[in-house]
């Protein structure tokens, strides 16, 4: 296979794979939800903790620099933060283990009413689950943005959404969509004069 057809193939395969996420009305409805949900966090003086791995983690940052900062508009800025602090995700590594690395800043700094955007591919990375766990304990919500069969995260999840795709880049060109849109609603939702 030459490489033009291979990056058409791929090209196929992920309008393929989004094609099968947005025939899936169920997941629409999340997505609404969720939307919904996040301005009722940020409109009652909550926060957004957002965590996961390697590209997670990108798309986690990501999707909390487009709260503090702006998606489309001049806006007021939205309390959300990425456990991403290097210090911190080396301490805890370091003294606590890696499966820990999320679940101390949440057990530290979460607060009731707060949400958590807990995304992880396979739904099984140990850490992500431990941060899910640790939100819960501390009376927040958990949204997951899983892939495969939703995993164990799904479990501690109050609501999820789970990408198709057989793999990591398939299921996170998903997420990160999802993530876009959750933005884009909530600004819609919070500053109606901007659109």
């Amino acid at each position: 296979m030459d490489i033009l057809h291979c990056i058409q193939s791929s090209l196929l395969d992920a309008q393929d794979t989004l094609n099968q996420f947005i025939n899936n009305p169920d997941n629409i409805n999340v997505i609404a939800e969720t939307a919904s949900l996040i301005r009722d966090v940020f409109e009652d003086q909550g926060r957004v903790f957002t965590c996961g791995n390697g590209g997670s983690l990108c798309d986690a940052v990501h999707f909390a620099e487009e709260c503090t900062g702006k998606f489309r508009e001049d806006r007021d800025p939205l309390p959300a933060i990425a456990l991403s602090d290097a210090g911190h995700i080396t301490c805890t590594a370091n003294d606590f283990g890696f499966a820990e690395i999320f679940a101390r800043p949440l057990l530290a700094l979460g607060q009731p009413g707060d949400l958590l955007i807990a995304i992880s591919t396979s739904g099984n990375s140990e850490n992500v689950v431990r941060a899910a766990k640790a939100a819960k304990s501390r009376e927040m919500q958990v949204f997951g943005l899983l892939g495969k069969d939703g995993g164990q995260l799904m479990q501690h999840c109050d609501s999820y959404l789970i990408a198709p795709g057989k793999t990591a880049d398939r299921i996170q060109e998903i997420h990160i969509k999802v993530l876009h849109i959750l933005i884009e609603q909530v600004e819609r939702l919070m500053f109606p004069e901007n659109y």
